[in-house]
């Protein structure tokens, strides 16, 4: 298979411009001066031409980029025949601008991820026959079809049978909801175990998947524009570098001069020594397996003021465990746990697995069933030594005439959507609760931000309030917002931007999407996660760790720190060359050289930022 090659406009510029001014320096030492002095000035202005194109755009804007200074520098050279000095700007210049677009580039080959999760087809029921149709066409009011493991296409409500379904990736909520006719369901979550008939509350693209891609969609453009590190110093230098120039020029009444002051303020250190060493920063970020997709964003990720989490799947593990067996009067916690896992060895729901775990990790030798069956929605009936026994939801044991509230058991209120209720004939044994752990090392990773001088964190779920309040708790995350979807995910983040700036957001799911695109900087956990949630960040964590968001925040950290190292030292250098150059000692292509020099010095020191930072 033929791959289409493509390569970009800078990587061109540079190859060129190198290319053309090593031949004019060959043509040059053959004695051609006049052929090699027309080849600069062709190549110089061909060169420049975007970099003119895009200082305009700048100026108009109303800001200073730091290529005014080279733009400026190349043009006078040309202009007083110091062609030589034009052609070490030119190749610093474009060599600079190919060093960003590698930095582009390599998080583009790093990243292959689309949005291959969306609904594409529904089972539309009409009359007695079902067939499958684009999920566009669904009308408000059609009937779908929906079997086990299927993805809810559309919006809808139950009108017949139960199920259970994995909302996680649309509400957050890591345990399966139970839904019965008259229940609500949203585009995205899965349909687990039973088969379901639903009306379409509204068409595809009003549904609730579709909106969250509509919401990334809409907060990547409102996303303010990252202004890069050179830029922010490049007003003071210029000013100055341009001052001293016309001193120059003013004292001697020679132009060479104040090109001298120019050549050797030409912002190397800016143009060169910045990109390497974020592109360093990003090289070493991606060997620990962290894709940072822009060097702004490692620029933004040094100065972070707060960090807002997701729940499930980033700080917890995103599957359930179980957190504790409840059993009635008269019956010990391995006997409850060996009926209900007995049972539910031939139940196909999320949590059945959890209890079978459970059992065998006690070594628990389970009993022999017959005449299982599943209730879809609600959970499993079966013999056990002739007795009919219940495991599943509240809902199955009141509809079969249970009562749970026996004043000699624990109890569970019959909201409580994270336990199994286990009960024989029409005694109630007992009950088996779960929760969503945390990731190992979440605390430990807190605790590295902290260190690193971040202390403002956020927690928003769409999970419960209690789940959410206990988990942040856990943790040391005192502000948590709960029970919120995507679009109020949003709504939050943008009020913490207010007080916090810049704000992270991390996450993994599909209704992280659009926070991790609002947010100054979203980080994507993607190794399980949701390809949306990578497509819409800013950094993506292809291991399962989050403990390589502490290493991502101590890499940007150290890579700015040690580029603002650069920046000073090149522009001190640079200062000091300016001032020799106004009194003349320095003439433009010496002074080229020279500057080429301090390049080599903020260069090596740039290269530093490939190697591992500590963190906290």
């Amino acid at each position: 298979m033929n791959k289409k090659l493509t390569v970009s406009w800078p990587y061109i510029n540079f190859g060129l411009a190198l290319t053309g001014l090593i031949v004019c320096l060959v043509l040059a030492i053959m004695g051609q001066i006049k052929i090699a002095a027309y080849g600069v000035i062709i190549i110089s202005i061909i060169a420049i031409l975007p970099e003119a194109f895009e200082m305009i755009k700048t100026l108009l804007s109303g800001q200073v980029g730091v290529d005014v200074i080279a733009i400026a520098a190349i043009l006078s050279s040309l202009l007083l025949g110091q062609y030589a000095a034009a052609g070490v700007i030119v190749v610093m210049l474009t060599g600079g601008n190919a060093l960003e677009e590698f930095a582009k580039n390599r998080a583009r080959k790093e990243l292959d991820s689309l949005l291959k999760r969306k609904p594409t087809t529904a089972h539309l029921i009409k009359g007695d026959e079902t067939t499958d149709v684009p999920v566009e066409k669904v009308l408000v009011g059609d009937s779908i079809l929906l079997k086990p493991g299927d993805m809810i296409p559309v919006d809808g409500k139950i009108y017949k049978g139960f199920t259970s379904v994995d909302e996680s990736a649309i509400t957050g909520e890591s345990l399966p909801e139970n839904k019965k006719t008259g229940d609500d369901v949203l585009s995205g979550s899965i349909n687990l175990d039973g088969v379901v008939e639903i009306h379409a509350t509204k068409v595809s693209k009003e549904s609730q998947y579709e909106t969250i891609i509509k919401l990334v969609s809409e907060a990547s453009t409102k996303k303010s524009p990252l202004v890069r590190l050179a830029d922010v110093y490049s007003l003071p230098f210029t000013i100055l570098t341009f001052t001293m120039a016309g001193i120059a020029w003013f004292i001697s009444g020679d132009p060479v001069r104040a090109l001298s002051v120019l050549v050797v303020a030409t912002p190397c250190p800016l143009l060169i020594a910045t990109p390497v060493a974020i592109v360093s920063g990003m090289s070493r970020a991606a060997s620990r397996g962290v894709i940072i997709k822009s060097g702004g964003v490692l620029e933004q990720m040094s100065r972070l003021d707060a960090i807002a989490f997701d729940k499930t799947g980033t700080v917890t593990q995103g599957k359930p465990t179980v957190m504790a067996i409840d059993p009635c009067q008269g019956v010990t916690r391995d006997e409850l746990l060996k009926i209900a896992a007995s049972v539910e060895k031939f139940s196909t729901h999320a949590l059945a697995q959890v209890v079978v775990d459970t059992a065998t990790k006690k070594k628990l030798e389970l009993y022999k069933i017959t005449k299982s069956k599943e209730v879809p929605g609600k959970g499993i009936t079966a013999e056990l030594k002739g007795d009919k026994v219940f495991v599943g939801s509240f809902a199955l044991l009141k509809d079969s005439g249970i009562n749970v509230n026996d004043p000699v058991c624990i109890g569970h209120s019959q909201k409580e959507n994270t336990a199994l209720y286990v009960a024989t004939n029409k005694k109630y044994l007992g009950a088996i609760t779960f929760i969503d752990p945390l990731r190992d090392e979440a605390k430990q990773t807190i605790q590295d931000l902290k260190a690193m001088g971040i202390k403002n964190f956020i927690m928003i779920t769409g999970d419960r309030k209690q789940v959410g309040e206990y988990i942040g708790h856990e943790l040391g995350i005192t502000k948590v917002e709960s029970e919120v979807l995507p679009a109020d995910k949003v709504k939050i983040l943008l009020a913490e931007k207010k007080m916090h700036s810049p704000i992270a957001m991390v996450g993994d799911g599909i209704n992280d999407a659009p926070v991790l695109a609002a947010s100054d900087v979203g980080v994507a956990l993607g190794a399980k996660g949701s390809t949306a949630a990578s497509e819409a960040a800013d950094a993506v964590i292809m291991q399962d760790d989050l403990g390589r968001l502490g290493e991502l925040v101590a890499i940007s950290k150290r890579s700015v720190r040690i580029a603002k190292e650069s920046i000073f030292t090149g522009m001190g250098l640079s200062s000091i060359l300016m001032v020799f150059a106004l009194f003349g000692y320095i003439v433009p292509i010496v002074g080229a050289f020279m500057q080429e020099a301090i390049d080599v010095i903020v260069i090596l020191n740039a290269l530093r930022a490939r190697f591992r930072p500590r963190v906290g």
